[in-house]
């Protein structure tokens, strides 16, 4: 047990300094633990693969604020579960104002939910900008980006398509999306 801790901790310090090896350790360690802790709360396998990629990322962006005092899993574990619990305030938030707007007018009407010819024009206009920005990446990065989020398949059929293990399908999504998201930054979309 202590040369297991030891282990851990040298991978930790060496994920804190940059080690592109230690992280993919610390995702094959414990991706197994939160992915597992996530579908127990989501009970959606899309749902868990995608919060567990999020949590992954964030504490990967984050590693420099891990106190080694605490527990590295149970640290993931929080991270993980504040990511579900955003999700689900988010989805708690959208109903509610849903209701107090329904609750609110007199008279109750069927939204007509179709979208407009500008609504259809902005959506195209984005998604040709996300395109645009997709295609900046890395041909690696692109491939993942569009397979998991325009073809929506799970992360094993992609390992399968690729011929790539699945550990480093996970790597790349969540490098291909920090970089999606620091491309986006530098230039944002079209919102209404």
């Amino acid at each position: 047990m202590e040369i297991k801790n030891k282990k851990l901790s040298i991978q930790i310090q060496q994920a804190k300094n940059g080690s592109q090896s230690a992280f993919n350790f610390l995702l094959d360690t414990f991706w197994n633990d939160v992915y597992g802790f996530l579908l127990k709360r989501t009970e959606n396998e899309t749902d868990a693969e995608d919060y567990t990629i999020q949590a992954f990322s964030k504490a990967f962006f984050k590693i420099d604020s891990f106190n080694e005092k605490y527990t590295f899993k149970t640290w993931l574990i929080t991270i993980a579960k504040n990511i579900h619990f955003d999700e689900l305030r988010k989805q708690k938030t959208s109903i509610t104002s849903k209701i107090i707007k329904h609750t609110e007018n007199k008279v109750y009407t069927i939204a007509d939910e179709t979208p407009t010819a500008e609504d259809k024009l902005i959506t195209e206009q984005n998604l040709a900008k996300l395109l645009r920005y997709i295609k900046k990446l890395k041909p690696h990065y692109q491939e993942v980006i569009m397979l998991r989020y325009f073809q929506e398949m799970p992360i094993k059929l992609i390992a399968l398509e690729i011929k790539e293990p699945v550990t480093n399908v996970k790597v790349k999504l969540l490098r291909a999306r920090k970089l999606l998201a620091q491309i986006i930054k530098n230039k944002p979309l079209i919102t209404c």
